[in-house]
């Protein structure tokens, strides 16, 4: 069976999606993008939308009592690979030894023009 969360302090769903499922011992995070819980607003430069996409995921996970530490994989979306040097200087900061395994693509376009979104996935 699964499970979903909707975490109280992660921005609400742009769409018909979970914040995330847990099926078994795996949590399965929705991508997210730099929307700021509180105010609605996405910061500007890929910098600051890394730190508050990043936020949020931890939102999500502490729902379910887990942190970063718990993340297995991450999969980063960015609008140009040109960003990806930007992104990996702030994600750095967040994620510690033993890393997540990590995949980063570059997209045509992310949901209201964000310039990364994050999805991870978690062992519980």
């Amino acid at each position: 069976m699964k499970e979903t969360i909707k975490a109280k302090n992660a921005p609400a769903a742009i769409g018909p999606y979970s914040h995330a499922v847990v099926a078994g011992n795996l949590m399965f995070l929705s991508g997210q993008i730099a929307i700021n819980p509180e105010t609605g607003e996405m910061p500007a430069g890929v910098q600051a939308q890394t730190a508050q996409a990043i936020a949020n995921i931890k939102a999500i996970l502490a729902e379910k009592g887990a942190t970063l530490d718990n993340v297995v994989k991450t999969t980063v979306y960015l609008a140009e690979m040109s960003l990806f040097g930007e992104m990996n200087e702030i994600y750095a900061q967040h994620f510690s030894e033993p890393f997540p395994a990590r995949s980063a693509i570059a997209v045509k376009e992310l949901p209201k023009r964000a310039l990364v979104e994050i999805e991870v996935i978690a062992a519980l």
